[in-house]
């Protein structure tokens, strides 16, 4: 292990609500950076919503009154998030974990496809789109590659925070609405880990991330209370 103080570890058992949860990230990256408040890795869900990076293109919000639409500070563009779809926000110390952000997001990817390789499936990177692929091409048809997770991130004096989104059993249907990260070529989709054909839980999902994370960020793990339990109970 390295010398990095150890992260905590929370884990929301309903759905927050997603302005509250950017609050709670906003302040507690100012306290990791002014206070030495402890790193935290944030574990839940949303109530379905739509969310704008960033770098979101007007034409890719199809359907404006399916769900709420939120402006958000992330990079990226328009994602959706909602139930079965599990969200890990991440508020780390960059400047103290090497001041590279091309680095934290490869270990942001390498941490995903480490915790699919627990379920027997071959996460991807793919040149030019952001995110974790499964390449679903079958022998002898046409190319077909699905994106069973993102990322959108975002950092403030050196510390991130936003994170991934993992698709474990979410309603495909609902990223209908948008244009999921503005990938809209033939031959592209969204799939989850249920829609793979796997028997897999938000509670297997969650054991095989914090397994990864330990390995790819070589840090220790401390479980705590998740933040905002009196608004999701």
């Amino acid at each position: 292990m390295t010398d990095f103080a150890t992260v905590e570890w929370a884990v929301s058992p309903a759905p927050v609500d997603y302005e509250a949860a950017v609050a709670f990230m906003e302040r507690r990256v100012r306290d990791i950076r002014e206070s030495g408040a402890p790193e935290l890795v944030w574990l839940l869900e949303h109530p379905p919503l739509y969310t704008a990076g960033t770098s979101a293109k007007t034409d890719d919000l199809k359907d404006a009154s399916r769900f709420p639409v939120y402006e958000t500070s992330r990079g990226g563009q328009y994602t959706y998030h909602g139930p079965g779809q599990r969200v890990a926000y991440v508020m780390l110390d960059v400047g103290s974990r090497g001041r590279d952000v091309r680095d934290f997001v490869q270990k942001l990817e390498a941490w995903v496809i480490e915790a699919l390789d627990a379920f027997n499936v071959k996460g991807e990177i793919r040149c030019g789109r952001v995110g974790v692929w499964v390449d679903r091409t079958q022998p002898g048809g046409p190319t077909r590659e699905d994106k069973i997770a993102a990322i959108g991130l975002r950092l403030k004096r050196w510390v991130s925070f936003h994170g991934i989104s993992l698709n474990v059993e979410p309603d495909l249907s609902h990223f209908g609405g948008i244009t999921p990260c503005g990938i809209s070529q033939d031959g592209l989709g969204v799939t989850s880990l249920v829609d793979l054909g796997l028997p897999v839980t938000m509670a297997d999902a969650d054991a095989a991330l914090k397994s990864a994370f330990r390995q790819i960020f070589l840090s220790e793990l401390r479980d705590v209370e998740a933040p905002l339990q009196a608004q999701a109970s």
